[in-house]
């Protein structure tokens, strides 16, 4: 039964792509967690970050290093780079790489409860011109993520004007892409697809966002937002 299970279990991680191998450059890596698996609790809890992380994530990265022999030019580029041209790329690449970056993003502004810091002056000051207030704020970014329809994100960009707005993208897409309604640099983004959330929240999208901002890690988006402005 055990080794059922087991066959069962690498037979699912290979559809997911965890464990493609291929002959090609590999130039894409996951970096680990920055914190353990369990530091999000009770927010989000262990296995999702587990199944997310090291399942979901991992997926897109393998993917996406097995179209370096459709595209040799991927060698080499940046996420960044390659978002500003998304368009000149199959979808595999567009939805893989994009899953790559966002999930990157995603990681690196959370942290464990109480850790995360305060928006910086300068930040507040930026939000409190373009929304009126950080709850504003808040509020406008939980309705863009709640009326996301099926799966995607809500993001917080700077845009080319250098000032704030809130905007979503749908599946892995983001708005660095070239494709994308509405430009900018993100410094903040939530994941909605379902596998993000529904272990604790199952189908309470709502509650999963309320609660999410308790492990915003503000001093990484504190830096993103520093950066986006040079």
């Amino acid at each position: 039964m055990l080794m059922r299970s087991l066959k069962i279990l690498v037979t699912m991680l290979c559809a997911l792509g965890v464990f493609a191998v291929t002959a090609q450059a590999q130039p894409f890596t996951l970096e680990p967690l920055p914190y353990a698996s369990d530091a999000l609790e009770p927010y989000i809890d262990k296995m999702t970050m587990e199944i997310h992380h090291g399942m979901h994530h991992q997926a897109y990265v393998n993917n996406l290093n097995a179209q370096v022999k459709n595209f040799p030019e991927l060698e080499g580029m940046s996420l960044e780079s390659l978002m500003a041209r998304i368009s000149t790329f199959n979808a595999a690449v567009r939805n893989n790489g994009g899953g790559h970056y966002n999930h990157d993003l995603f990681w690196k502004i959370m942290a464990p409860a109480g850790q995360g810091g305060e928006p910086s002056a300068e930040l507040l000051k930026a939000i409190t011109g373009a929304f009126g207030s950080l709850e504003e704020m808040k509020k406008q970014f939980n309705q863009a993520a709640a009326a996301r329809f099926g799966s995607g994100w809500a993001w917080v960009i700077v845009t080319a004007e250098k000032k704030l707005a809130v905007t979503s993208t749908a599946n892995q897409d983001n708005p660095l892409m070239d494709v994308a309604e509405v430009k900018g640099t993100p410094i903040l983004g939530v994941d909605v697809w379902e596998h993000a959330y529904y272990l604790s929240y199952q189908n309470r999208r709502g509650a999963y966002l309320n609660f999410w901002w308790d492990v915003v890690n503000w001093n990484e988006v504190n830096r993103r937002f520093a950066e986006a402005l040079q």
